[in-house]
């Protein structure tokens, strides 16, 4: 049974034991969709429910630069450890009351880190052929999936606003999470991070090319008509992710 979902925080509620992994994520534009709840408790493993703001629940399109990539406190992965990335995700809250996320995918340009990946942390990574274009305060990210599943695409063009002083209720829900709830090997594991205060700034979406019928959010599950209710940017947020603990022991 799920206990009643911590409180939202700027910082991390919780050291991490050991810091096993790190990154920087640079660019970083987050866009994102009402989702109904019921249809999101069906993707999400066992031990976790999705997690509610005033009841309800959220699907975000997420694109950023991730830089920096490496173990514990060694040096940066050279190359590999440097990569585009756009992702789908939701809000999750588990049996212990931790929030986090769920990943449906996460595209990457770097094929050996997709198999990494999706071998050691059993994460959905797809192996993608990306891009980031940059013209004033205009962001592009374009993906064109290659394996596992060819011809899903996206591009969002999206506008980089002025930092935000008081963010809202629903910017610390959707950005305030300190960990990722994942399946790894018929068990439910949560793994936690570390990062800074989010440097937030509005956002507006100039264009969204996901199609229906070949987009990642279609991909995932999810018919996107609307315009997102929530768009975030940020410059950059560097995070250390720290050892998993086991949600549930089967899903």
């Amino acid at each position: 049974m799920v206990q009643t979902a911590e409180e939202i925080t700027s910082t991390a509620p919780r050291p991490l034991r050991r810091r096993l992994l790190r990154q920087q994520w640079r660019d970083v534009s987050m866009l994102h969709w009402r989702a109904d709840a019921e249809a999101v408790a069906r993707l999400l493993p066992a031990g976790t429910v999705p997690d509610l703001l005033h009841g309800t629940t959220y699907v975000g399109l997420i694109g950023f630069g991730l830089f920096g990539l490496g173990f514990g406190v060694g040096p940066a992965i050279p190359y590999l450890g440097t990569f585009l990335e756009t992702n789908v995700r939701l809000y999750t809250v588990d049996v212990a009351g931790r929030r986090g996320v769920y990943f449906c995918s996460l595209d990457a340009e770097r094929l050996l880190a997709v198999i990494g990946a999706r071998v050691g942390v059993r994460l959905p990574y797809m192996w993608s052929r990306m891009r980031l274009d940059r013209s004033a305060d205009v962001l592009s990210y374009t993906c064109r999936r290659r394996w596992p599943r060819p011809a899903v695409r996206s591009t969002m063009r999206v506008r980089a606003g002025a930092q935000i002083d008081e963010v809202s209720e629903l910017d610390a829900f959707l950005t305030a999470r300190w960990g990722l709830h994942t399946r790894w090997y018929g068990r439910t594991i949560y793994l936690p991070n570390v990062h800074e205060t989010w440097p937030l700034h509005r956002a507006e979406l100039v264009d969204l090319h996901d199609p229906v019928d070949g987009g990642l959010l279609a991909a995932a599950g999810f018919r996107i008509e609307s315009a997102p209710v929530s768009a975030l940017y940020a410059r950059r947020v560097s995070v250390a992710f720290g050892p998993a603990t086991v949600v549930a022991e089967r899903d």
